[in-house]
């Protein structure tokens, strides 16, 4: 066998004097760094097949078993250079003589790799060149290694990312301040639109940046107990929520035992102001109607009123078995398989209905730092269609009296503001103020609707609003 020693980190150990030994093989067969190695198989997960680095990552690291050091070193390469490809993508553009996606698919990968280490983490040069040097070695082969040391020391030689940023010095402040955020443009024009305040554009997006704390919601065990037993502290938003300094919430046993699971407590909020919105009539039928995988769903079921039934719906059935997982050991609950666009149920069955709606995900992208890069303007106009016909399915769902609670995970007016102001005129519907039901929640208003943000309040950018059926 010859080539790289793909198991990361394994030294391999000479044969013991015999008498027998084996000479020596002249080819060299190099013993990777089981972290950047790690990162790199992430990265390349990411572009060639269009994998989840919240999804490869864990996976990879369970099965390589690096040390804790090395796992968290591995985690923030990966996820720190992919969050940051637009700007690693710009001052490699300057170095390299070719448009970079004539490179090659796994040295572009490497480039970014090296750079990310030199610019942002300062990792010395010479280890980032020649760690990255011996992976392309591996990896591609020779004559690439020779490429990407070139360019690496150039990189090195132009400074971190503050001179970096300084010597491509982009003319217009917007296009400044995504190279120094790493977002791209349009997701800076968004943030800045959905904020209205200038001012808090940068903080905003350095937040997203940031590697969010693990939240854990209470759903069947007292909160206190869950800091005890978790070792975290109580969420200041959420009466449910924990949040944790770091670790495998895997371990904690009543993440084991489902009586608490991950939830973000921006998610916990969402579902909570369809509990605590005030309601005409009775209040026995509640809905969840885009319910997949059912974190939301699973929060609604352990905190409604006793003889509350719940009927929790996903159009797809692996989804919809996502949420029976979640609702697993609760009773008088409902998990179906319908489009809610056009749902099975009859008009007017229901006293409160959460939609969940898809959305671009512009708001939890510190959790998925690829998509930043792979969601693109064009890709708006279809969901927002898409929410403004489940919005008008969730009305119709709800009885007169009754109340519709609109969440998604994306600030983008077109997605929030826009399609909730184009049903609020109607004269069936009343919109619901969200800030005074979260008294305890400073700055969640945004008009009479709600909306979370990283940089005030440690949560996703989760927008909400409330509406009621007046007939």
């Amino acid at each position: 066998m010859t080539g790289p020693d793909r198991r990361a980190g394994h030294k391999r150990r000479n044969d013991p004097g015999t008498g027998n030994q084996r000479p020596q093989s002249r080819r060299h067969r190099p013993v990777l760094d089981g972290a950047r190695l790690t990162a790199y198989d992430v990265l390349d997960g990411v572009s060639s097949r269009d994998a989840y680095a919240n999804l490869l990552l864990p996976q990879l690291l369970r099965e390589r078993q690096l040390e804790p050091r090395d796992a968290a070193f591995a985690t923030q390469l990966a996820y720190g250079t992919l969050r940051a490809t637009g700007t690693l993508d710009a001052i490699l553009t300057t170095l390299v003589s070719r448009p970079l996606p004539e490179l090659d698919r796994k040295v572009l990968d490497l480039l970014r790799l090296g750079t990310y280490q030199i610019v942002d983490l300062r990792v010395p040069a010479h280890a980032a060149v020649d760690t990255t040097v011996a992976l392309t070695r591996a990896i591609v082969g020779t004559g690439a290694s020779g490429l990407v040391n070139a360019v690496l020391r150039k990189v090195a030689a132009g400074g971190d990312r503050d001179a970096w940023v300084a010597a491509l010095a982009p003319a217009d402040d917007t296009d400044r301040l995504a190279l120094a955020t790493d977002h791209p443009r349009w997701i800076v024009d968004a943030w800045r639109d959905a904020l209205g305040e200038d001012a808090e554009v940068e903080a905003a997006l350095l937040a997203d940046d940031l590697a969010p704390e693990v939240h854990l919601v209470a759903r069947h065990v007292d909160r206190d107990e869950l800091v005890t037993e978790s070792g975290g502290e109580a969420g200041p938003w959420s009466p449910y929520a924990v949040r944790l300094p770091g670790g495998d919430p895997g371990k904690v046993r009543s993440v084991r035992s489902g009586a608490a699971a991950v939830q973000d407590e921006g998610s916990q909020l969402a579902a909570l102001a369809l509990t605590r919105a005030p309601l005409d009539g009775p209040d026995a039928a509640w809905l969840d109607m885009c319910a997949g995988p059912g974190g939301k769903a699973g929060l609604l079921a352990a905190v409604r009123p006793a003889g509350v039934h719940l009927t929790a719906a996903d159009r797809a059935e692996h989804r919809a078995e996502l949420v029976r997982g979640a609702l697993a050991g609760e009773d008088d609950v409902d998990v179906r398989v319908t489009d809610a666009t056009a749902p099975d149920w009859p008009a007017g069955s229901f006293d409160r209905v959460l939609l969940d709606a898809p959305c671009t995900g512009l708001g939890a992208l510190r959790r998925r730092p690829e998509v930043r890069w792979r969601r693109v303007p064009e890709d708006v106009a279809p969901l927002a269609e898409l929410q403004t016909r489940l919005l008008d399915s969730a009305l119709a769902s709800v009885r007169p009296g009754g109340v519709v609670a609109y969440v998604t995970c994306s600030p983008h007016t077109a997605e929030t503001v826009a399609i909730v102001d184009a049903v609020a005129g109607r004269d069936d519907v009343e919109v619901l103020p969200v800030a005074p039901l979260f008294p305890e929640v400073p700055g969640i208003a945004r008009g009479d609707y709600g909306q979370l943000w990283p940089h005030r309040h440690g949560t996703d950018a989760m927008f909400l609003a409330l509406l009621r059926r007046t007939r």
